[in-house]
């Protein structure tokens, strides 16, 4: 289970113990069990700062906590303090990526939903980068390229894997549906092709405002006997 540490201090030498740490994060490479640290500055009390350490398990934790790299640098981090720095460790019960939610569940409907509910999670300025798609790439682009995949294929998505960053999702998917209408010149064949792809999405307030595609458009094509293996 993940486990959190909230540091909780009052320093009026934040400058030195932000070296510090960057000292801290060279020494221990290799060593530390940490996978995620973030700092925050109180807005109402400028002496006031809280950190946040991530840890896949309370156990990991405390192999961080015994590095000896560690323990220095927590003496040295007490010597910067006003005052004596408290801890809260914390089970993680609930870890929700909103960003990453919407991102799972607009392709995991994108071949049942209609369209037009499909991009009611789109922003209105929506920016599209696919470099096999059309030259133009705003939403109206957007849509139509989508409504086209909808007539020529029965599809659905499989999402294999997500990872967040900021304001980006990025989804790896694997995307399969039956060729059923004219694609690209290509008349209805029946088959059943596949393909593997990446998607990373930009959000703003909770919507997708930008889109990157990388997908194999050479081997669908392949196997739907246009190009020669």
């Amino acid at each position: 289970m993940t486990f959190v540490q909230l540091i909780d201090c009052r320093t009026s030498r934040f400058d030195e113990m932000n070296r510090l740490m960057d000292t801290w994060v060279e020494q221990t490479k290799g060593k530390r069990t940490a996978t995620h640290a973030m700092v925050g500055k109180d807005r109402s009390d400028a002496s006031h700062f809280v950190e946040v350490v991530e840890f896949p398990s309370y156990e990991e934790a405390m192999r961080n906590s015994n590095l000896p790299e560690t323990d220095k640098i927590f003496q040295d981090m007490v010597a910067l303090c006003d005052e004596m720095p408290t801890f809260t460790d914390l089970e993680v019960v609930r870890d929700e990526q909103l960003n990453c939610d919407t991102a799972r569940e607009w392709f995991e409907q994108a071949g049942t939903i209609e369209i037009d509910r499909m991009f009611d999670r789109v922003t209105g300025d929506y920016v599209e980068h696919n470099p096999g798609g059309p030259r133009e790439n705003d939403l109206r682009a957007a849509r139509e390229e989508f409504a086209g995949w909808r007539r020529a294929f029965d599809f659905s998505f499989r999402v294999d894997d997500q990872i967040a960053q900021d304001d980006r999702v990025c989804t790896r998917w694997t995307w399969t549906g039956r060729h059923q209408d004219d694609f690209l010149g290509i008349p209805a064949t029946g088959q059943t092709v596949s393909m593997t792809g990446m998607t990373w999405q930009r959000f703003r307030e909770g919507m997708i405002c930008e889109g990157w595609w990388e997908f194999d458009r050479a081997g669908l094509l392949e196997q739907l006997g246009v190009l020669g293996e």
